[in-house]
């Protein structure tokens, strides 16, 4: 990512962030890098809150942001490596551990930017090994979807489902006026959206349209997804 961040003009349209340049972007995940750092080598109880805490050095200029971005990346990738199996620290959704959910969290967050990098310099998505997208669906379908202010929801219930062929997986998403929720298995859906893995990773998080994937069903299903889903 950082190779494509540093061919891209600062002031660079994010075409899959509306109202985002390049420069936000590389803020974003840079600071996100940084305070997901902060809390795993301090193990703490609770979330850094203040900019001037997470980024005392303060924003990068334009000139440095490809440099900025790899600094805070390293220095998230050292603490993940130096935590103890055992640490424990502020997380916001359920895992294994501590350790498990923040380098899972992290390289799904940073998969996500990536395409958006990419689609911002003209460029169409590196696809995913099936696996690591099959995951990256499984923590948005189960876990993240359920996060406040960013769940999709429509007047009334709507069931999705979703078929990673390449990865033999699949799940089931009910949206509609309360809490969206998902689980692991095929089951009755208004609609089924079904392909490889990586196209249905980049779909799901509104990155990329369903091209190349198939749709049985209801359609308005996914245009419900695509329109209130905060992600």
């Amino acid at each position: 990512m950082g190779v494509v961040i540093a061919g891209l003009p600062p002031d660079a349209p994010v075409p899959s962030c509306p109202g985002w340049r390049a420069r936000k972007l590389v803020h974003h995940l840079g600071r996100v890098h940084r305070w997901a750092a902060l809390m795993i080598s301090e193990a703490r109880a609770e979330p850094p809150a203040r900019l001037d805490e997470i980024i005392p050095e303060g924003w990068p200029s334009d000139d440095d942001l490809a440099g900025w971005f790899r600094e805070g990346h390293l220095r998230l990738a050292a603490a993940l490596e130096e935590a103890p199996a055992d640490l424990r620290c502020w997380t916001f959704m359920e895992a294994p551990s501590p350790r498990d959910f923040w380098a899972r969290r992290q390289a799904h967050e940073t998969s996500i930017h990536r395409v958006d990098a990419e689609l911002a310099a003209g460029m169409d998505p590196t696809g995913f090994d099936a696996a690591y997208a099959a995951d990256g669906i499984d923590e948005l379908l189960v876990s993240f979807i359920r996060r406040p202010g960013r769940s999709p929801s429509a007047p009334g219930e709507m069931t999705m489902g979703v078929e990673a062929v390449d990865a033999s997986r699949s799940w089931t998403v009910s949206f509609g006026p309360g809490e969206a929720r998902g689980r692991r298995g095929a089951g009755e859906a208004d609609c089924t959206v079904s392909g490889a893995a990586s196209d249905l990773f980049t779909f799901l998080w509104n990155r990329t349209p369903p091209r190349g994937l198939r749709v049985a069903g209801d359609w308005e299903v996914l245009v419900r997804w695509a329109e209130s889903s905060r992600f």
